[in-house]
């Protein structure tokens, strides 16, 4: 590996990293949210280390311990499930932020595997902005390895899916429950199409209209194949590698530099 988890070093080894100006990559990914029957509750977990390990394959940056815990609303009732209000969630960002920037790191990114995350993360980064003078590059997940999209054959997704259930299969293959998979849309098929948002969650009530999943996830899980995974997978590091060269080339080096 070119980069290091943060970790894994002492603090004089940190030191040297921030010394040379390394970019620090801190990723965001629950380690307890309900997936259904067939993901482990860790499995935003997995997906933020698995696509920062390979980053860290091909640039010489810094990542720090994943930040498990998150503003998870739609998941709040099912056992297990970790979530924290979308105030305390911004107050944990700015406090990583604003200890690294004391420490005297100045370049930063975020690695968002959430998307009920996302606005809270981008009005976080967006303050810290407005306070530090520091810009902080975030990357959604939402955004990542669209090029291996046309794999996903599901009719609609969003959680627990084809295309998760794909990426952990591709991970780590022992944690998914095989005979679990189901196919589960709800009554997402039947919802109409405007321009509004309209906030659902996840609940097991067939009256709860949108609302409802009889497993907890949205989407086609039966549909996930290992080999799909793999290539999101690329394809999101893909991504991130190509924006943190673009933003960060003095830290983290163009293609072709020499390691």
């Amino acid at each position: 590996m070119k980069g290091r988890w943060l970790e894994d070093l002492t603090w004089s080894e940190a030191a040297e990293w921030r010394d040379r100006d390394a970019l620090v990559l801190v990723p965001i990914g629950a380690a307890a949210k309900e997936h259904g029957h067939a993901l482990p509750l860790c499995t935003d977990y997995l997906l933020a280390r698995g696509l920062t390990d390979g980053v860290l394959e091909q640039l010489p940056i810094l990542a720090a311990p994943v930040m498990s815990f998150g503003y998870y609303p739609a998941f709040r009732h099912y056992p297990g499930s970790q979530h924290i209000r979308p105030e305390t969630f911004s107050m944990l960002i700015d406090d990583v932020l604003s200890g690294f920037l004391a420490q005297g790191f100045r370049n930063m990114a975020i690695l968002n595997t959430g998307v009920s995350t996302t606005p809270v993360v981008q009005v976080a980064v967006r303050e810290f902005y407005e306070r530090t003078g520091t810009r902080v590059a975030l990357a959604n997940i939402l955004a990542l390895g669209h090029d291996a999209e046309h794999l996903m054959t599901q009719k609609l997704g969003g959680h627990g899916d084809e295309h998760e259930t794909s990426l952990i299969l591709a991970l780590d293959e022992s944690r998914v429950r095989k005979d679990k998979l189901v196919c589960d849309y709800g009554h997402q098929l039947d919802a109409p199409k405007t321009v509004f948002y309209w906030p659902t969650t996840f609940n097991g009530d067939p009256e709860s209209g949108v609302d409802y999943s009889a497993t907890g996830i949205r989407g086609d899980a039966t549909l996930a194949a290992k080999e799909k995974g793999e290539a999101s997978l690329k394809a999101s590091v893909a991504d991130v590698v190509d924006g943190l060269r673009a933003l960060f080339p003095d830290a983290v080096g163009r293609p072709g530099d020499a390691s």
